[in-house]
This record gives structure tokens, sequence and C-alpha cells, in this order.
């Protein structure tokens, strides 16, 4: 499917996240990315072959970090 040099990691690999953008809608909340990856606002993923990856999200208020 990439047609990048050098490619970008499939959608079975660790780093699928870093693929290059091919659609970007924030106002719908999600981003399709050069390996067949849909790449939601809230961190979730679906992945071409269906397989749905959960949001990552802190457990709880207390873990998350800010700026100071």
């Amino acid at each position: 499917m990439c047609q990048h040099q050098p490619l970008c990691p499939s959608a079975e690999s660790a780093d699928r996240e870093s693929a290059r953008l091919v659609a970007h809608h924030p106002e719908q909340g999600w981003s399709l990315l050069c390996n067949g990856v849909l790449l939601f606002e809230d961190t979730g993923e679906l992945l071409p072959d269906g397989r749905i990856i959960a949001p990552r999200r802190p457990l709880d208020g207390a873990q998350v970090m800010t700026a100071a």
C-alpha cells in the first residue's frame, strides 16, 4: 500500500501510528494513515483487517501530567 521511501510501518507493527497521514479530519475526530489504519482522536484505532484497538486513556485524573 505504501509508496514512501523509507516505507511506512505496517498496520501490524508496534509503531503503526508513525505512518504518514493520507487524510485528516479533525472536525470529525479521525485520520487515515498510509498503512490503512484509522486513528481516532481518543487514541482508538481501527485496523485494515477490522480489528479494533481500544483507546489508551489514563486510569484516573491523578495520573495525568500537566505542564507547569
